[in-house]
């Protein structure tokens, strides 16, 4: 389909999508699926219940390192030095040494991968002076997100009073970090790799990685009291969901549920690109040096949809007849209506595929004798 790239990139039509209950094979007490770019809600239960996240917090975390990162405040290859503070966290770790120094790019490795405290830690005095400094800008940006049934202790996840979160709200923080940040996925996706020049191994804890067709992150947790968590990502035929499981039972509890929930969203959801199902007609140019000129779509477009509706996407012209020179290259001359069900749920400016420049008076005399000289003719 023609387009104007400067017009805008595509977008993902936001459907009132059907949140249904979770498959019953789904053991943990806390669940929910959400779609990466829409955040539609596929399927919940208990969404809202707060609970200990243990090391999903980290993806927080992760998400104000990335943030930083990409705003050129912090580099790939800055050296983070390890402080007293941030070596005695315990609980999983890379075993960092007073002092120590380490790239950004291994330490938020060891963060994705192994989940190391110690680590996490160290960036987030790194980036904002102290790891209370950091925790404040968590909360914050957990605020802005809309994340009202959290509140962060520390950057870790490990045991504190009142660190507390649900897993819709970490399904919001995970689509936040994989849609805004995709080069994480260079990291939750790893299975096994090293740091320290090859001395030191790791391992994901995420075992979705080994053997889920197309998971693509994201982080784990457990603590005596938060249990098993999972903030779990996937992707097949152009569609990220993002599975999150909270309070399950053992640990393969949580990864079986992700990977319902996974599968149910794979089964029965799709994306499906818009297209129009006529051919769209050139629009009359008045005074032009043109007789005509081009509509095209402004951008692109793809519904989020239920695969049993897949067949009632439809769509509709609103076209002007006549327009009169000069017309600006993607100038709006009309809109394609999008309809599910006959609902409509977009609608897409139909703009000039090129500009169009008014006759000059010499231009008007000259098409006019040409008319009246074929009329003789």
């Amino acid at each position: 389909m023609k387009r104007i790239t400067a017009l805008g990139l595509a977008l993902l039509c936001l459907l009132p999508v059907r949140a249904y209950a979770v498959p019953a094979e789904v053991s943990a007490p806390s669940a929910i699926l959400m779609e990466k770019t829409t955040g539609s809600i596929l399927c919940e239960q208990a969404s809202k219940t707060r609970y200990e996240p243990a090391s999903v917090t980290k993806v927080m975390t992760l998400l104000l390192v990335m943030e930083a990162i990409d705003s050129g405040t912090l580099g790939w290859d800055d050296m983070v030095t390890a402080s007293p503070h941030a070596i005695s966290m315990g609980g999983s770790q890379i075993w960092l040494k007073e002092n120590e120094q380490m790239s950004v790019r291994d330490m938020v490795k060891a963060v994705t991968v192994v989940s190391a405290n110690d680590c996490a830690v160290a960036l987030a005095e790194h980036v904002a002076g102290s790891e209370t400094a950091f925790v404040e800008r968590m909360n914050q940006r957990a605020a802005e997100l809309g994340m009202q049934d959290t509140t962060f202790k520390n950057c870790t996840g490990l045991p504190a009073e009142g660190h507390l979160t649900c897993a819709y709200d970490i399904a919001l923080m995970s689509r936040e970090l994989i849609l805004n940040h995709p080069s994480i996925r260079e990291f939750t996706t790893i299975w096994m790799d090293t740091l320290r020049d090859g001395s030191f191994q790791l391992s994901n804890t995420n075992r979705l990685i080994f053997y889920y067709e197309g998971a693509t992150g994201l982080k784990t947790g457990f603590t005596d009291t938060a249990l098993y968590c999972l903030s779990a990502t996937a992707e097949r035929d152009g569609m990220e969901l993002i599975a999150v499981v909270m309070h399950a039972p053992t640990s393969n509890d949580r990864f079986e549920s992700c990977k319902t929930l996974l599968n149910y969203g794979f089964a029965n959801y799709a994306i499906t690109p818009v297209y129009p199902s006529e051919a769209i007609p050139p629009v009359e140019v008045l005074l032009g040096e043109q007789d005509t000129v081009q509509p095209v779509t402004a951008r692109e477009c793809s519904v989020l949809i239920e695969k049993s509706k897949a067949g009632a996407i439809t769509t509709q012209l609103e076209l002007a007849q006549q327009v009169e020179a000069p017309v600006e290259q993607g100038q709006k001359l009309g809109e394609l209506k999008v309809m599910v069900d006959g609902v409509q749920v977009d609608a897409i400016d139909l703009v000039a595929a090129q500009g169009v420049p008014r006759l000059s008076i010499g231009g008007i005399f000259k098409r006019m004798l040409d008319t009246l000289l074929l009329q003789k003719g």
